[in-house]
């Protein structure tokens, strides 16, 4: 057997690439801090039905499931890390007011959600819990640009929608059970012949609202745009009125907006702004966010909330800060030896002792040797 072979989609992260999550890691969530964001550690493994908000077959398919031996109960490897943050807000913690709340960890996932992307992303990510106002949205994009152009990506594209569009749509139609999940997989794969087949006996209204919004992506324009096509339903108006404040609020944090009110691709408790951030070389976006309100409803206490997250891993495949080159010292137990490489490393130094080591395989450019009976740093010849 070859016993080093890995799982399709699961893959080692090497010396280079560790370093260079690890270095992003630190700092994103120095990031956070400064934001006022509170970092929280959930657990790797919980019971299933801590894992999922709602009823979320998507989320329930990705989620690794196994049995608790000590309880007998079905577990799961979580498989998004915001359920378990929504729990901890709800339950745990238990604010009145507005919490902040960050995190870093591994996800699994049964499944990767595009060719290139593995089984085990490094998740990151930060959201706001007790704020129902779009200055929150707003804050949460601010933040995910920042993050992204720490790690690297100073040219991401922002795409928003509104999930409170469909919804407001389906409930006036009736859509309900399959027909109005049918209805949803159409607009999420912007399946226009597929909508108007499955719109045919709706009021002529509604059935062309839900057909305009494929065709409703683009700049400022599209809200004006989607308030001629759309009936003039509350949930619409409302929605349409939070994405005017929303670009407004970005066009004044220098952060355009392109709008793509077929933009659904997201988790099923999603319930209105939703977002993602794309860049020229990936496949996939780079982050993700969208507001989840009544978010912990299922752990007893209803809060809004909105936030996003990442893969460290997706932008670890940018250019990043080499580390410095090392100073290579001999081994032994000399006293003012061993004082000399404390002192180096105090003050910064990566030192590597020499157990055998091959110069061309680390990186050095110095060496520790000792001159006059004193220990000073020389270039490595």
């Amino acid at each position: 057997m070859r016993n080093w072979i890995l799982p399709e989609y699961i893959s080692d992260v090497l010396p280079r690439e560790a370093r260079q999550i690890e270095a992003m890691r630190r700092g994103l969530l120095d990031l956070f801090s400064r934001y006022g964001y509170e970092l929280v550690m959930p657990p790797l493994v919980e019971y299933v039905e801590s894992l999922f908000l709602h009823d979320d077959p998507a989320l329930d398919l990705k989620t690794f499931k196994l049995v608790d031996e000590m309880t007998g109960r079905q577990m799961g490897l979580r498989a998004d890390i915001t359920p378990q943050v929504a729990r901890i807000d709800a339950h745990i913690l238990n604010r009145q007011g507005v919490a902040r709340l960050c995190y870093s960890g591994s996800v699994v996932s049964t499944r990767p959600d595009g060719i290139l992307s593995t089984r085990e992303p490094r998740q990151i990510g930060a959201e706001i819990y007790g704020c129902a106002d779009v200055a929150a949205d707003v804050e949460v994009i601010e933040l995910m640009f920042e993050s992204l152009a720490f790690g690297g990506l100073k040219t991401a594209r922002l795409d928003v929608g509104h999930i409170g569009l469909f919804h407001a749509l389906a409930d006036a139609a009736g859509l309900k059970g399959d027909l109005r999940d049918q209805t949803f997989h159409a607009l999420q794969q912007k399946d226009l012949p597929t909508l108007r087949e499955l719109s045919v006996a709706l009021d002529p209204a509604l059935a062309a609202g839900l057909q305009a919004l494929p065709t409703l992506y683009g700049g400022y324009d599209v809200l004006a745009r989607a308030r001629a096509a759309l009936p003039a339903l509350p949930g619409v108006t409302a929605a349409l009125n939070a994405l005017e404040t929303l670009f407004a609020a970005l066009k004044a944090r220098g952060i355009a907006v392109r709008f793509d009110l077929a933009e659904v691709r997201s988790s099923d408790y999603h319930t209105g702004l939703v977002f993602a951030a794309y860049a020229d070389g990936f496949a996939n976006a780079v982050a993700r966010g969208g507001r989840y309100d009544s978010v912990g409803e299922r752990f007893g206490r209803s809060r809004p909330a909105t936030g996003f997250s990442l893969d460290m891993r997706e932008l670890s495949r940018l250019p990043f800060p080499e580390q410095g080159a090392a100073i290579l010292a001999p081994a032994g137990d000399d006293a003012e030896l061993i004082a000399a490489v404390r002192r180096l490393r105090d003050a910064g130094e990566t030192v590597i002792v020499d157990l055998g080591v091959k110069p061309e395989e680390v990186a050095v450019n110095r060496r520790l040797v000792l001159k006059g009976g004193q220990w000073q740093v020389d270039p490595l010849v």
